[in-house]
């Protein structure tokens, strides 16, 4: 049919024309705007079309044309009969609901590793095959469900026919495309939130009374996660981005949280001259700016364009950061450090560094690998302050 060849002629001027500078779904949002000929459901199969290529990472780079890529990408990433397959490889629609290793194997490809192009940079807890194999498949949307909210979630859930797995007694996971806010109006009965995120939020063990920084919050979701645990802590939140901050104030106001400091401060810059030089606090959360590569699920084309050598610039930023904030950590205290990235440079060896130049003490922590149920992959740990 014409419309397939159509929808494939469009996903091969976008990946042409896409070179990476914005993140991909802004660029395709521009693209439709300049094509508004085409409705909703061509939007939607030319997106996962440009999707399904990024997820290939290397797989046959500079072997195959692009518009061969896009189909096998097509043939590895789903798991129902398609309708763009069926017209241009039938013989590959007909074993579309193989296992993706069989599917590789039948392609002539056994090394799954070539998906992600830095396999030697990962992280000690990082399982390379299984890792390579989970950009095959798009990842679930979680929520952290609040206020003893989630029977009444999955009721509404139940009632929209939405499908969804509970993973514990606040985590359920939806399908990625779940729109969950046109389900559930009152926002303060969940937040969306990473399962991996949420594991994370293990290492808050907080006591009331105590002083926390949350000292790169951003819109504030593991603050709220804190607080939900302990809601009598004595938070202080902040961002180098002054907007971020406001996004953070309107999400604790839908959350209903009330009672919490924030500030816009640049942590590369010393704390002695920052308008917290004088305090000091029992613990410290540094999410700290990093690769984002344990959520390049979700944004496959990271896969193609980001370079080798951005995350030694992430690790030299990290240990500027971290080195600043734990100036005003109290001694006994905790830095809990985090990062959304696989990479050993991030993670592991940011952990040597503080603790070789710092004074602190690994307690415990580590990977945190989503992959293995259709989430982001983390690292977080808790180090002590001698």
């Amino acid at each position: 049919m014409i419309r397939w060849e159509n929808y494939l002629a469009a996903a091969e001027k976008i990946i042409v024309a896409y070179d990476g500078s914005l993140p991909l779904h802004h660029f395709l949002k521009g693209f439709f705007k300049q094509h508004p000929y085409m409705g909703s459901r061509d939007r939607r199969q030319i997106s996962q079309l440009v999707y399904q290529y990024y997820r290939l990472g290397n797989l046959w780079r500079g072997a195959k044309s692009t518009s061969e890529r896009i189909l096998l990408g097509t043939f590895l990433c789903e798991q129902e009969g398609n309708e763009i397959l069926r017209h241009f490889h039938p013989e590959l629609n007909e074993k579309i609901t193989m296992p993706v290793e069989e599917k590789l194997l039948l392609l002539g490809h056994k090394d799954v590793t070539d998906v992600f192009p830095f396999t030697k940079e990962l992280s000690d807890g990082i399982d390379s095959l299984a890792f390579s194999r989970s950009f095959f498949v798009q990842p679930h949307l979680f929520i952290r469900t609040r206020n003893n909210k989630q029977f009444s979630i999955l009721r509404l859930l139940e009632k929209a026919a939405v499908p969804c797995e509970v993973l514990g007694e606040d985590t359920i996971a939806l399908p990625n495309s779940t729109k969950i806010d046109t389900i559930i109006t009152d926002k303060s009965w969940y937040e969306i939130q990473d399962a991996s995120s949420q594991k994370a939020g293990a290492l808050f063990n907080a006591q009331a009374g105590e002083h926390w920084w949350d000292s790169c919050a951003a819109s504030g979701g593991k603050s709220i996660l804190l607080l939900d645990k302990q809601p009598g802590v004595k938070l202080l939140a902040s961002d180098i981005r002054t907007s971020i901050i406001q996004n953070l104030h309107q999400r604790f106001k839908e959350a209903g949280i009330r009672h919490y400091e924030s500030v816009v401060m640049d942590l590369t810059a010393p704390v002695a001259s920052s308008v917290i030089k004088d305090r000091s606090f029992d613990h410290i959360i540094l999410d700290a700016p990093c690769s984002g590569s344990g959520t390049w699920g979700r944004t496959p084309e990271n896969l193609s364009f980001f370079s080798e050598k951005q995350i030694t610039e992430y690790q030299q930023l990290q240990k500027k950061i971290a080195a600043n904030v734990v100036k005003l950590l109290k001694p006994g205290g905790s830095l809990i450090y985090i990062t959304c990235s696989v990479f050993k440079k991030e993670n592991e060896e940011v952990v040597k560094f503080l603790e070789e130049g710092s004074g602190l003490k690994i307690q415990e922590g580590g990977v945190i690998a989503g992959y293995e149920q259709r989430a982001d992959s983390m690292f977080a740990v808790k180090m002590l302050k001698k």
